[in-house]
């Protein structure tokens, strides 16, 4: 796979699979702008490992949530990059507390939602206006997104499963200008995500009935997100592709 010459941005950039990413497309060639929001030293290591592999990348701090800073972030990338942008990656989310629905109130909801799917409307949104045919949007859903999550997860799989139906209208949508978009749902990917919140003996145990009797990797979603992002998937549409190691099949 070659990206070179391709802009690339990606949100969440920062850790764990964001910094992957950032890391994958950059030894591809790519030019990366790495987005953060609160984290800007882990944003740092980013940069770090990926000069030291001759790639080429910028850090942007942005809540992108918020419109105006999702704006900014485009425009810093094509500030220092040039105006198309060739490829989105929309990492940024979060799960912030398990909780049942007697225990969240209101505000709980919609931040979890603004979270995981506001973020990925207004980057597409705002992106898609400077993607010409041949360029890519790749939305990190979840497997939770599926299945409905494990206990107290219940809006981060809405939210998800909402990035999922978003990914389907917008290749329908961005398909005529010769746009993709895809999603990739991962299962248990051993990330601070499941440190934070998932205990070690469930880990095991999902660990443990997976066909491939283990965790992913963070690389491992890497690299299938570059291939969405290549031209070797120019064909793939729509799609929320799997990558849980065969615990759930869809």
């Amino acid at each position: 796979m070659d990206l070179s010459r391709k802009v690339a941005i990606v949100t969440g950039g920062s850790r764990d699979i964001g910094r992957e990413i950032s890391i994958k497309l950059a030894a591809l060639g790519a030019k990366v702008a790495v987005n953060c929001h609160s984290n800007e030293s882990a944003a740092d290591e980013t940069l770090d490992k990926i000069k030291k592999i001759g790639g080429e990348a910028i850090k942007v701090r942005a809540d992108v949530t918020k419109a105006q800073d999702a704006q900014n972030l485009i425009t810093v990338c094509q500030e220092s990059f040039g105006q198309n942008i060739d490829i989105l990656v929309n990492v940024a989310g979060g799960f912030v507390e398990r909780k049942t629905i007697d225990e969240m109130d209101e505000d709980f909801f919609n931040k979890v939602m603004s979270l995981n799917l506001n973020s990925t409307f207004l980057m597409t949104k705002y992106a898609s206006e400077f993607m010409v045919k041949g360029a890519s949007i790749i939305n990190l859903a979840s497997q939770a997104g599926r299945d409905g999550g494990g206990p107290g997860a219940s809006v981060y799989a809405t939210s998800k499963g909402a990035v999922m139906t978003f990914t389907r209208a917008m290749a329908k949508e961005l398909g005529g200008r010769g746009v993709r978009v895809n999603a990739v749902c991962p299962g248990m990917i051993a990330t601070t995500f499941h440190d934070t919140f998932t205990n070690d003996a469930v880990r095991e145990k999902v660990a443990a009935s997976t066909p491939l009797g283990r965790e992913g990797d963070a690389k491992e979603v890497a690299d299938l997100v570059a291939y969405l992002a290549s031209e070797e998937s120019r064909f793939i549409q729509g799609a929320c592709i799997d990558i849980n190691g065969g615990l759930l099949f869809s």
